[in-house]
């Protein structure tokens, strides 16, 4: 991280679905893939601890999301699951699969989704209270309600002003009180690589329509059924201060072919920033072995 690694991470972009996106690599080119995918509203510099614990195993690709960080918003979209799993597959076939993945939240939503449908691409995956949410706020029937609802919320995202801080330390406020426990340091970090100056101050990176969720995309139905076709071996970690380890009253590993549950002690929905080592040790503990490096040329 800032201050404290030797040598910052280098960014790189890809082109999916007609859209300019953003990842930073840490580690040797020869070294096997471990992609790292961030949650709403945050960064891929977000992971930059868990980053440097394995850099020196694995080629650690930290990606922005689309309408995250450095990659291109997508004007007109609605920044749906599906839409994230298109660009994760792009990503994977650039890398060279399969892949091991670690998720924080909405991106785990995506990883898992996507090791349902597209199995043979992955190798292990650690979701950071990444399941659930997708189940329990998608019920059906869907009404039109709902669904007026929805486009009502969409017309009153098109009116709404984007917030600019006057200050960069105001910013920082922000991020910490959003997550109380973190350090001024950490905070500092988020807010420098999660914000762009303008003419006024400072303003979030991320496209506020990322917010939005489509009033219809997968059922709780389709989501379990890809999930049950999940052939990696996963692992979900929780927060001891969240436990966010149920879906729909049933414990999350039982969504899962091969899959086991470690809760992290004093932490929250932001283990990895709550408690790094803890994260790290868990993590270390369920890859095993890397994968091989890739041989080298004649």
């Amino acid at each position: 991280m800032s201050g404290g690694c030797v040598a910052e991470p280098r960014q790189e972009f890809y082109q999916s679905q007609r859209l300019r996106l953003s990842y930073w690599v840490w580690g040797a080119d020869d070294a096997p893939p471990l992609v790292l995918l961030h949650g709403g509203r945050d960064h891929g510099r977000s992971w930059d601890r868990i980053a440097e614990a394995f850099e020196d195993d694995y080629r650690v690709i930290g990606c922005d999301l689309r309408g995250h960080g450095d990659s291109d918003w997508a004007i007109g979209s609605i920044y749906s699951l599906t839409e994230h799993v298109l660009d994760l597959v792009a990503l994977i076939e650039r890398l060279g699969a399969p892949v091991r993945v670690i998720a924080h939240s909405f991106g785990g939503e995506i990883a898992l989704l996507a090791a349902g449908l597209f199995p043979e691409l992955f190798d292990r995956i650690v979701s950071l209270e990444g399941a659930g949410a997708r189940l329990e706020d998608n019920p059906r029937p869907l009404t039109t309600r709902r669904f007026r609802r929805w486009m009502m919320e969409a017309r009153a995202w098109e009116r709404e002003e984007t917030r600019v801080y006057p200050t960069f330390a105001e910013a920082v406020v922000r991020v910490r009180a959003a997550n109380r426990s973190l350090t001024l340091e950490m905070a500092e970090h988020l807010a420098r690589w999660g914000t762009r100056e303008v003419d006024g101050g400072f303003v979030w990176k991320f496209d506020q329509w990322v917010r939005s969720r489509p009033p219809s995309e997968l059922t709780r139905e389709d989501v379990a059924a890809a999930w049950r076709e999940v052939r990696a071996p996963v692992l979900h970690l929780i927060g001891a201060w969240s436990r966010q380890g149920t879906v729909n009253n049933r414990p999350v590993d039982e969504y899962f072919p091969d899959s086991r549950t470690k809760v992290i002690p004093s932490a929250g929905h932001w283990m990895h920033h709550d408690q790094p080592a803890l994260t790290v040790e868990a993590i270390r503990a369920f890859f095993g072995t890397p994968p091989a490096r890739k041989p080298s040329g004649p």
